[in-house]
């Protein structure tokens, strides 16, 4: 009856262990200022893949860029900024049309909050029978939020046709979604819905508008490394001659 006990009693703790060890299903991290990036995850073809996204704090609420991957973590997000900030989110920009940025449009638009994309990715999500927004983007636009301004720009088509990155001119953030790959990146990911040969000029223009960036927020990468935009340059010119010779 003992050895029992101390069976049971030592899977308990090991199960605990074990449970102490795993990793969360949503990690909050602090960027600068008031910027915070929020991590996800999902499976794809058998690996666990993080999905980034972002959020502000500003005097007028929480702007949310992209939605959780994780449909399990669309509250516990809105709950965590709650928490720790004592504000709302009533905001949220989709940068293109794959679930792991807009899942969440139809779950935040029911929680009052005011959803956007732009009018090319709200076409790709109907026609791909993807969540939608209820604010539609129709050319860039600059955003007046609180205390803090943003605008949205679409280079040209590259990761999607519709793929869109934010930029905050007086923080030098370049917030560039699944456009932009890690600096550590051995590819372009997923083109299935991509544009080979005009990924290498849409990077070029979004290097060109944007030469300065003191952070370069990635969506499937650690964004800590500056050289992620310029690899990723490197990585479609490749990819554009070994296509296009």
């Amino acid at each position: 009856m003992r050895t029992i006990i101390l069976t049971i009693t030592f899977l308990f703790l090991l199960s605990k262990i074990f449970g102490q060890t795993e990793e969360p299903k949503l990690k909050i991290s602090h960027l600068t200022g008031d910027f915070y990036t929020y991590t996800t995850y999902n499976t794809y073809e058998g690996n666990k893949i993080p999905a980034n996204g972002m959020y502000i704090v500003t005097n007028n609420g929480v702007v949310l860029f992209d939605t959780p991957w994780d449909t399990t973590q669309f509250q516990p997000l809105l709950d965590s900024i709650k928490l720790s900030h004592s504000k709302n989110v009533t905001m949220c920009i989709a940068t293109h049309w794959h679930s792991d940025r807009t899942e969440g449009l139809e779950y935040y638009k029911k929680k009052g909050i005011k959803t956007y994309t732009t009018l090319l990715t709200d076409e790709l999500s109907k026609k791909n029978n993807k969540k939608r927004a209820e604010y539609l983007i129709e050319k860039d636009t600059v955003f007046n939020v609180g205390q803090y301004a943003f605008e949205t720009y679409y280079p040209g088509q590259g990761h999607t046709a519709d793929n869109i990155v934010i930029w905050f001119d007086k923080e030098k953030i370049l917030y560039g979604g699944c456009l932009i790959k890690g600096a550590d990146a051995e590819n372009l990911g997923y083109l299935g819905d991509g544009n080979v040969k005009e990924y290498y000029t849409t990077l070029k223009k979004v290097k060109e508008k944007f030469p300065d960036p003191k952070y370069i927020i990635v969506s499937h990468s650690d964004w800590n490394n500056l050289n992620s935009l310029k690899h990723s340059i490197k990585l479609a010119k490749k990819l554009k001659k070994k296509n296009y010779r």
